[in-house]
């Protein structure tokens, strides 16, 4: 469903705007991409940030790799933190079973009764990751995969690093609310 490109009100009888079509009624789309690529970028932001829980959200339209400046992406892609880790890796789970296993032998030893304090839990904090907004109808090939990957790195940039001297950056800045 296409966004109007006005905000007035809605006619009498209808509901307002949802927050989500103010936000994409507001939005300037890049000029890069055509708008409904950046629209859904926005929307799957918004769910990210409004439905689950995502923090420090960012839209990028260039690539944050290449020195050559503005180096344009072939949509836009999303990086922010998830609220939990979404991936860990097999070698970095054996470590961590091993320093739980470790840890309640201690505890053995030491003759204190084995318990599930919050504190003796280790929780590994959220790594910053990339989302590629994509509709459910698109069809997907290796080469296309291969083409928006290959502009960007593993983990998505930090905010301070995304921006340098020049002005260039890796991203813009999502719409706040």
């Amino acid at each position: 469903m296409a966004p109007s490109a006005t905000t007035s009100s809605p006619p009498p009888g209808l509901p307002p705007p949802s927050a989500l079509t103010k936000l994409i009624n507001s939005s300037t789309p890049s000029s890069d991409h055509p708008a409904h690529l950046y629209h859904l970028a926005l929307q799957i932001q918004h769910n990210l940030q409004h439905q689950h829980l995502w923090t420090c959200l960012r839209i990028h339209t260039h690539s944050p790799l290449t020195s050559a400046p503005r180096t344009l992406l072939p949509r836009p892609l999303i990086s922010g933190l998830p609220p939990q880790r979404v991936y860990t890796h097999p070698d970095e789970q054996i470590e961590l079973l091993q320093r739980e296993h470790a840890r309640k032998k201690s505890r053995r030893a030491a003759r204190k009764p084995d318990g599930d304090d919050d504190e003796e839990k280790e929780e590994l904090r959220p790594e910053r990751e990339w989302v590629l907004p994509t509709h459910l109808r698109e069809k997907w090939s290796l080469r296309r995969f291969g083409e928006v990957f290959d502009g960007i790195g593993t983990v998505p940039p930090e905010a301070a690093d995304e921006a340098d001297e020049d002005g260039r950056g890796g991203g813009e800045e999502g719409p706040a609310e």
